[in-house]
């Protein structure tokens, strides 16, 4: 388990230590200094936490399924694109489960190799298509989806309308997974990434707009909030609890996006983001873009992401993004010598 060490507050210490000594006679050779705490980081966030049972939840992400509601709680975010050039999310928590999470749609053939960099994780959705589905429930995967629990489990949001109205209770859920039924789901560890300081080189940012055929997200700096602001469709996007969703690192991930064998009751084919092998990226972090290059060899193995002289691309801690894309951004660049506040660490 990764940790930080930290020292443990002690209020009044060394005076109430002084009238010790001086009514013992002891010394000071004999008096104990106070261990230190060991504090867990969360291996996803680089943040202290816990490293809990992975849950891996998909989320509708059209129109009418926002405001979404737990995002802010997720420890990682992917975009994908789905039928139709719509996106869809797939969050990942470990570390801290809110009360409702939603609204909860359909896995997708990408959602089986970004599950194995986690290893078998307990999988939240609504269900799938009738040929996918079997292949899903093969995978190394614990199928917890609403079509195995009960509606007091996943239930429906009487304020929306089908079919973004289901909602998920997480921690229901993962209590009768794992303490009634013994469900065996891994726990957070290393998927690749490294978090440090501000690698050098980048370009100063203002904000960058990321396009799938029938969404577009835009992500603006802000120093104040230390994170980059999220929009989805040109609205602010925002959780259901009204925070602003966004994230300290955003990594734009170029992947290879084609028609799979699978394709919805309208015909439209679902696209398959490759995310095993090699490509190229940007991380975003800290108002500033630097190139990078991301290599994965195999379903199970992490995802490393590097520099272009092959140093680790080290992450700001706290929530990350990830935006799996076949198109180039679109960056807003600010002038040479801005001075952009950071928050780096």
């Amino acid at each position: 388990m990764n940790v930080k060490i930290v020292k443990r507050k002690f209020v009044g210490t060394f005076v109430a230590l002084g009238a010790i000594l001086a009514l013992t006679g002891c010394g000071s050779s004999s008096t104990k200094v106070p261990s230190a705490v060991v504090v867990p980081t969360n291996v996803l966030t680089g943040l202290p936490g816990s490293n809990g049972p992975v849950l891996f939840v998909k989320i509708d992400d059209t129109l009418p399924a926002h405001p979404q509601i737990g995002l802010d709680s997720a420890d990682v975010i992917y975009i994908e694109q789905v039928e139709g050039g719509l996106t869809r999310l797939a969050a990942v928590f470990s570390n801290k489960l809110p009360a409702q999470i939603g609204p909860i749609r359909s896995a997708r053939i990408s959602d089986i190799d970004l599950m194995a960099n986690y290893g078998r994780v307990g999988m939240a959705y609504s269900g799938a298509q009738t040929l996918f589905l079997p292949v899903l429930r093969a995978s190394n995967i614990e199928d917890i989806g609403a079509d195995t629990e009960p509606a007091s489990i996943y239930a429906r949001d009487p304020v929306r309308t089908a079919p973004t109205n289901m909602v998920l209770n997480p921690r229901a859920l993962l209590k009768k997974s794992i303490q009634v039924e013994g469900r065996q789901i891994a726990t957070a560890k290393s998927v690749g990434w490294n978090f440090g300081p501000l690698p050098s080189g980048g370009a100063l940012v203002k904000s960058v707009t990321l396009k799938w055929p029938a969404a577009t997200y835009k992500a603006a700096w802000s120093a104040t909030l230390g994170k980059w602001k999220m929009t989805y469709n040109g609205a602010p996007d925002l959780a259901a609890d009204g925070v602003r969703l966004g994230s300290p690192t955003l990594l734009i991930q170029e992947v290879s996006i084609t028609p799979s064998i699978y394709h919805d009751h309208t015909g439209s084919y679902t696209p398959f983001s490759n995310t095993i092998g090699s490509g190229t990226g940007y991380l975003l972090r800290d108002g500033q873009e630097i190139p990078v290059f991301w290599s994965r060899p195999s379903a199970t193995a992490p995802t490393t992401w590097t520099l272009k002289d092959g140093s680790p691309a080290y992450f700001h801690p706290g929530q990350i993004w990830v935006a799996l894309t076949d198109q180039q951004p679109n960056f807003t660049f600010r002038p040479s010598g801005t001075p952009v506040a950071t928050t780096s660490k």
